[in-house]
Parts: C-alpha cells; sequence; structure tokens
C-alpha cells in the first residue's frame, strides 16, 4: 500500500474522529440529494456484480475499511477488512476468475441504503456521509442479513463524487461473521 503510510494513517483518525457532531451538520438538500445519489448507485452496482463499475467509484487512492471491533483503530486492532485500491482490483480480478472459493456459488444480495446524513469535513470539496445499511445474501440455499451503517468521505469530482473512504460498521463486527466476503 504505497499511500498508507503513517501520514495516512493519522489522518484517517482525524477525519474519522468527531465528525458526526450536529454543528457539522449539512441541509443543504441539493447537497444531501447528491450524496444520497451516489450511496443509491453504489449499492445498486454491487448487487448487480458491476465491481468495476463500483471500484470506478472510488478515488485513485482510496480505502475501504471494515472495522473488527466498534470504534476499531485499523493501526492497532485487526480489521475485517482494510484494503487500497489495489487490493480491491485484486479482488475484483479473482471473483471474476470463477476460482474465489468464498463466492462459489455466487452471492445474490440486495442493499437497503437510509437514514443518510451528510457532515461538513476541513475541506470544502470533501464531506463525510453517513448511512445506514441493511444486505441480505442468498447464497448456496441459505439467507443471512447483514446490517449497520456506512461512513463515507466523499471528494468532488466534477458534477459528482469520489470515494475516498468507505467504512462499513457492522452491528456484529466482533461476532463470528461467517464469510463476509460479499461486503465488497
Amino acid at each position: 500500500m504505497s499511500y498508507v503510510d503513517d501520514a495516512f494513517y493519522r489522518d484517517l483518525a482525524a477525519e474519522f474522529t468527531d465528525w458526526q457532531s450536529g454543528d457539522r451538520r449539512l441541509l443543504d438538500p441539493a447537497l444531501l440529494e447528491s450524496c444520497r445519489g451516489i450511496l443509491h448507485l453504489e449499492a445498486r452496482l454491487l448487487d448487480e456484480g458491476r465491481f468495476e463499475d463500483w471500484l470506478a467509484l472510488f478515488a485513485d487512492e482510496c480505502l475501504f475499511w471494515v472495522p473488527g471491533s466498534p470504534g476499531g483503530d485499523p493501526k492497532r486492532e485487526i480489521a475485517v477488512s482494510f484494503d487500497d485500491r489495489r487490493q480491491l482490483e485484486g479482488r475484483i480480478y479473482r471473483l471474476r476468475t470463477g476460482h474465489a472459493w468464498s463466492q462459489v456459488p455466487q452471492s445474490r444480495t440486495s442493499r437497503i441504503i437510509g437514514s443518510v446524513e451528510a457532515f461538513r469535513a476541513g475541506n470544502e470539496a470533501v464531506c463525510m456521509v453517513r448511512s445506514s445499511f441493511l444486505i441480505t445474501e442468498l447464497r448456496g440455499g441459505e439467507t443471512r442479513t447483514f446490517a449497520g451503517w456506512n461512513a463515507h468521505r466523499l471528494a468532488r469530482a466534477g458534477n459528482g463524487w469520489k470515494i475516498l473512504v468507505k467504512q462499513i460498521n457492522l452491528i456484529d463486527c466482533d461476532q463470528n461473521l461467517r464469510n463476509p466476503s460479499l461486503l465488497l
């Protein structure tokens, strides 16, 4: 991870601390709707298995983070996932080979995104977005449900957004998750 160094960890800790305070909440309906739009698009692309299109929503230097404990610190604790862009590209490649045994048979999913709120970040071109999610997965005749909340750090890119960081906060992150590979 060439860009994930000590400075990256320091910035990540600062960006994901106390960002949900009421005085930082953004109430502009157009801004909130544009943030909601990228979250809904992301969910649809994942449900449709369009992983390359999903990855195109991310900035070149990005992070996908699933803490392994509530309020987890990725530098000091094990994470369910802590992937930079190169690792995400590798995961998508493996899924496409048909030899990603964690996805044989392949999962079918439906994601519901709700309770979307946007918050001001230190930079005018960046915002933090919190949303709740519910993912239902069907795989091998078994249905499972994942629930929690997402934290997205978004940066303006033209008329839209690029995802800098996506953090998935599972309500049961510290329990036996049994192959959470569908969280991609």
